[in-house]
């Protein structure tokens, strides 16, 4: 498991690794996906529950913060070896490498954390690498901030984030930019890039940033409850306990896969994920390949682990999905998804005794499940892969008492996954848009 240091703030999720050096490129295939069938619709959910617990004092609320999810339009910007392509998305034209510079952006408010995604394709011999420059409140441009390099298979290089960016202005921990001073705007820039001799191109369909103030939180827990309670989407239950020991090269199943199992039970609610011969390369004694799957091709190979944010949407975008990072600031909020027919990932932070229900007394400093519906009285009902087995997957947790394991340990953070043709829910209105 892993807890960050700097403004107790978790970032990825499980368990802490040791470093390892940059990956170097060789040669590498990449699999093809099926395509989705649609899920069943959300269900009323009968189950009762008890009043919601008050939070303890520490709470961390996130209602009123200043939150901005933004799509970077891909154009214009500036392009060098790259073009925008027929289907839309950047495309690497000449050359081994290529790079694509967004405009900057300006969300309107100051911000001290930025978290960036992308949807691309890289095919057999191809990968992107990821950038973000922001602009200082008091003026000036700070250094380039990497986000690591990424391919979706895992032998042309080994996708992996970038160590040691630490400066006076900030730093980026693993999949989040933590600035240490307010930022006003900022831009992304895209490395496109293959292998000599490759006829093979890399796209990217899309890019946004999560920007977000967390000191601007006004409200306290628990949020009102809103248009999902007496909803539940019907999620398959994936355990991660019962992979624990697999693959140790992936970080060994168990505690350690939270972030692709849940990311797992996402892609099978969407009908979409690996297909057989993709999972071919799994031990036949596994149960639930396709979480071995995404812990594999999550992986990140500096940080050691498969719970990087954006390597995980971008793995799940990768399954014909649109998936992003993005922040909110309620369960409230979080509702609206479910009522939309969405389930979410969720990064939470688990004081011992913090959670009633979670499997693990000492708690987690970093642990992330998937949000599946609300009981009629707003309880939160979680599909959570910490269970000793697939049956004992689903849990119902207190809203106060989640909000606050949720919203004061990665300040509301969520995978957003949903099909192209599936639409978010309507935005808050009168608050900065943060999907």
């Amino acid at each position: 498991m892993r807890s960050l240091a700097v403004a107790l703030l978790l970032s990825v999720a499980c368990r802490a690794p040791a470093a390892a050096p940059s990956p170097s490129p060789t040669a590498a295939a990449v699999t093809e996906r099926p395509a989705p069938t649609p899920p069943a619709a959300a269900t009323s959910v009968p189950t009762p529950s008890a009043p919601p617990a008050s939070p303890p004092p520490t709470a961390k609320p996130l209602a009123g913060a200043r939150i901005e999810l933004f799509e970077v339009p891909l154009a214009p910007a500036q392009l060098s070896g790259t073009a925008i392509g027929e289907g839309g998305g950047v495309i690497l034209i000449s050359g081994t490498s290529g790079t694509w510079i967004s405009g900057w952006h300006e969300p309107g408010f100051t911000f001290t954390r930025l978290v960036p995604s992308w949807n691309a394709d890289t095919p057999d011999g191809t990968w992107i690498e990821i950038e973000v420059q922001t602009r200082r409140s008091s003026g000036g441009e700070t250094k380039w901030w990497s986000f690591g390099s990424w391919a979706y298979g895992d032998g042309t290089i080994k996708r992996a984030s970038v160590r040691g960016q630490r400066d006076a202005d900030g730093d980026v921990d693993i999949d989040v930019l933590l600035a240490n001073a307010p930022m006003s705007a900022y831009r992304a820039r895209l490395t496109l890039a293959r292998v000599a001799g490759s006829a093979q191109a890399p796209v990217v369909r899309l890019v946004t940033a999560v920007a977000s103030d967390p000191a601007t939180a006004t409200t306290s827990v628990p949020s009102p409850v809103g248009p999902g309670a007496g909803k539940e989407l019907p999620v398959p239950p994936y355990s991660q306990e019962i992979h624990a020991g697999e693959y140790p090269e992936y970080d060994g199943g168990g505690e350690a896969w939270c972030s692709p199992t849940s990311t797992a039970m996402v892609l099978s609610y969407w009908g979409k994920g690996p297909s057989p011969a993709d999972l071919a390369w799994v031990a036949a004694r596994h149960q639930d390949p396709q979480v071995d799957h995404a812990a594999r091709y999550t992986y990140d190979a500096t940080y050691r682990g498969a719970g990087n944010w954006p390597f995980n949407t971008a793995y799940a975008a990768r399954n014909g999905l649109r998936a992003f990072v993005t922040q909110l600031r309620s369960l409230n909020e979080a509702e609206r998804f479910i009522a939309a027919g969405i389930p979410l990932v969720a990064s939470v932070r688990i004081a011992p005794g913090a959670l009633p229900g979670f499997l693990l007394p000492q708690g987690s400093p970093g642990h992330l499940l998937v949000i599946s519906g609300f009981t009629a009285s707003g309880d939160v009902i979680s599909h959570d892969p910490a269970a000793n087995s697939n049956a004992d997957v689903r849990r119902v947790y207190p809203r106060a008492r989640f909000e606050q394991v949720w919203l004061g340990g990665s300040h509301g953070t969520v995978y957003v996954i949903h099909p192209p043709t599936t639409p978010l829910p309507p935005r808050i209105p009168d608050s900065t848009p943060n999907w």
